[in-house]
């Protein structure tokens, strides 16, 4: 059989077997993972294609959009921003997002990323014009929250979801930053002197402590030879008592010769002149001992 009569014979069928072929092409739309695709028809919302296998009417409905959800990044962004005491700071930030209902994303906002860098710039100024540069330096995490949840409030109505919004960092310019340094030199210069000074006030609480330890050992000291002296006092008022004018005599006489013996021991005494009295009191004290013993 000729091909072409063949063809002929059978073309309502060829042509309708294509035509069901391009009607499942068109009918059947698998998406991605990542993605979500927005189907209109006539112009208007149709529905909604998410991940997987996904059934269209051919000829009529047509993805329009195809949306990634993925997580984004806008580039990092600097803005200037003026603090409550005139300090002029450029505040570096950076958002990460992602699209959540693409049907509001592509109906209500024509570029995400404008929208979203511009709605973060005048947030950030906004929330550093309230504070002053010390509460800047100081508060980050706290300027950081404030922030990213304003931006969630704001962008909600496109569709999207702020997943971070950080501040990098915060920088001065030059003049305000040689300002602050001299200011934390003044600081570290005071906190040096009142650590010397506190350092010198208690040297002189120490050195205090030491001498009135110092004198309370010596008067300790002092009490105890007291005692002694006053011990030995009253055993020879006993002794006295009980042997009279001979003991009194015994004991002066032993002191003169102990006194002279410490002077013939002396260093460079060559020469010791002795009273005469002296010379009675020895021999006074030898009878004496002689006697006792």
């Amino acid at each position: 059989m000729d091909p072409a009569d063949f063809i002929g014979g059978n073309a309502v069928m060829l042509a309708f077997a294509a035509f069901v072929i391009l009607c499942i092409f068109l009918g059947v739309r698998i998406v991605p993972q990542s993605e979500k695709h927005v189907v209109e028809r006539f112009g208007r919302l149709r529905a909604v294609l998410g991940p997987g296998i996904n059934f269209v009417v051919p000829f009529l409905d047509r993805v329009a959009h195809k949306i990634s959800i993925l997580e984004r990044q806008l580039p990092t962004a600097h803005q200037d921003a003026i603090t409550t005491d005139n300090v002029l700071v450029k505040v570096e930030t950076s958002v990460f997002y992602r699209i959540t209902e693409p049907e509001k994303t592509v109906y209500r906002i024509r570029d995400v990323d404008a929208a979203i860098a511009t709605t973060v710039a005048g947030i950030v100024r906004s929330e550093i014009g309230k504070m002053e540069l010390d509460q800047v330096q100081s508060n980050r995490n706290e300027l950081t929250q404030n922030i990213r949840e304003q931006v969630r409030a704001m962008v909600d109505d496109w569709g999207i979801e702020v997943t971070r919004a950080e501040i990098l960092d915060v920088n001065l310019d030059e003049a305000t930053r040689a300002a602050m340094l001299q200011q934390l030199n003044a600081e570290r210069a005071r906190r040096a002197q009142v650590t010397e000074a506190e350092g010198r006030k208690r040297a002189v609480e120490l050195n205090a402590d030491a001498e009135l330890y110092a004198a309370e050992q010596e008067s300790k000291a002092r009490r105890v030879l007291a005692d002694a002296e006053a011990y030995a006092t009253g055993v020879i008022a006993d002794a006295i008592a009980k042997n009279g004018l001979e003991a009194a005599q015994y004991q002066v006489a032993l002191k003169q010769v102990e006194a002279l013996t410490a002077v013939g021991q002396g260093a460079g005494k060559q020469t010791i002149i002795v009273p005469a009295a002296a010379m009675d009191a020895f021999a006074d004290a030898f009878k004496m001992l002689k006697g006792r013993g």
